[in-house]
Parts: C-alpha cells; sequence; structure tokens
C-alpha cells in the first residue's frame, strides 16, 4: 500500500468518526458535560487511536468539545457569550450575502430555491425536525452560492452550528419549523426579486426568531451552560 492511499484512507476514517461524534453532540444525544473515550471511540470503530485524535482536534476547534491531557475528553457546555458573539458574526456575514444574493440572482440560482423551499414544505408536513435542519443548512449555501461567496458559507455554517445545537432542547422545535419556512419564503422571494434591503431585513428577521427560543432554554437548562 502506498502512503497516499494510506493517506487517503486514514483522512476517510477520520471523517467518519466526526461525521458520527458531530452528529451525536448536535443533535444532543451526547449533551454537555458527557464523557468521550478516545480508547472507546477507537473500539468502537475498530481502528487505532490516532484517527480518533483527528477527529477530536476537529470537533475541539469547532468549540463542541474540551480536550484535556490526561483526563476525560467532556462535550462543552453552552456559553452565552460565544452564543452572542457568533449570532453578531453570522449578522455581518449574512448582511453582504444577502445583498449579493439579490443583486446577483438568475434564472438558475431562482429554480434552487424554488426546489429547496418545496422540499421544506414536504418535510415541514411530515413534521421531520432532524431532515428539516438540513434543508436549512441547504437553503443557506444556496444563497451563499447565489451571492457568488461560497466561502461564505463555512463561516455561516460554523457559527448556525453552535446555536442550532441549543435549539435541539427547545420543546417547540417542530412548530417553529412552519415559521421557519415562512421565513425561507419571504427572503427568497426578495431575493428574486432583486430587493436587497428587504432581504436584509428579512434576514434579520429571521435571526430574531431564536432570541425567545434561547432565553427559555436558559431558564430551563441552566446546567449545560458554562457561564
Amino acid at each position: 500500500m502506498t502512503k497516499t492511499t494510506s493517506d487517503r484512507e486514514r483522512r476517510t476514517t477520520v471523517d467518519v468518526i466526526f461525521d458520527h461524534l458531530n452528529d451525536e453532540i448536535s443533535s444532543m444525544r451526547l449533551r454537555p458535560g458527557d464523557k468521550i473515550s478516545e480508547a472507546e471511540i477507537a473500539a468502537q470503530f475498530e481502528v487505532s487511536r490516532q484517527p480518533v485524535r483527528d477527529a477530536f482536534a476537529r470537533l475541539e476547534n469547532l468549540d463542541l468539545i474540551v480536550i484535556r491531557p490526561q483526563r476525560a475528553t467532556r462535550v462543552k457546555g453552552f456559553s452565552m457569550a460565544e452564543i452572542t458573539k457568533s449570532r453578531f458574526v453570522r449578522y455581518a456575514v449574512e448582511v453582504e450575502v444577502l445583498r449579493r444574493a439579490a443583486e446577483n440572482c438568475d434564472g438558475v440560482g431562482a429554480a434552487k430555491l424554488d426546489t429547496n423551499l418545496l422540499q421544506q414544505a414536504a418535510i415541514v408536513e411530515a413534521g421531520d425536525y432532524a431532515a428539516f435542519g438540513l434543508l436549512d443548512y441547504q437553503f443557506h449555501q444556496i444563497i451563499c452560492d447565489i451571492a457568488k461567496a461560497p466561502f461564505a458559507f463555512d463561516v455561516i455554517q460554523k457559527e448556525k452550528g453552535r446555536v442550532d445545537r441549543l435549539c435541539v432542547l427547545s420543546r417547540d422545535k417542530e412548530n417553529r419549523m412552519a415559521l421557519l419556512l415562512e421565513d425561507h419564503r419571504a427572503i427568497a422571494g426578495l431575493i428574486k426579486s432583486h430587493d436587497s434591503e428587504g432581504a436584509v431585513k428579512a434576514g434579520a428577521l429571521h435571526l430574531s426568531r431564536l432570541d425567545a427560543t434561547i432565553e427559555t432554554i436558559l431558564a430551563a437548562n441552566d446546567t449545560y451552560f458554562e457561564d
């Protein structure tokens, strides 16, 4: 086996482990404070500890876990300071993305938005919150592509992920899907009509939907917060 082949296989293993743990944490099956054993994960995937360490490093870079030498790795708790920072960064990026998307939207971009919205509507009807989350990310990625700023989605995805993990705790998350879909339809319509300022305002309203949700979750689950 060549070194190149070996590296490719190891990266694939790291990706599989990372995706598994990221999903466990994002879905709150692994909750803040839960311990994660490097040895147990290695045994579960029947691999050496090195790809597990690499996957852990990626999760730590996303602020999802805390790696402590000679001590158990644990899932990181929520931080209101980090959530505030994350939402500020996301809003700043999305303002420019929405403006550019409204300026650049063409027939191809409009068709992609319409297709995604139809899929969202079907998922809302089915009540599948997890599937809706995936389409939500795709919706924002399409907007970044229309804006000719695909790199911006990396920032949005990272910052959005910090808050989305928290929102899994919301008791009314399924009920919120219909409201979020209406927000998405409004944003898409304004982008397609080339109304950049309208799209920005609709985007700001969309982000503000989280304010009450975050406050409610903080009051009910304060042990999951670190500050």
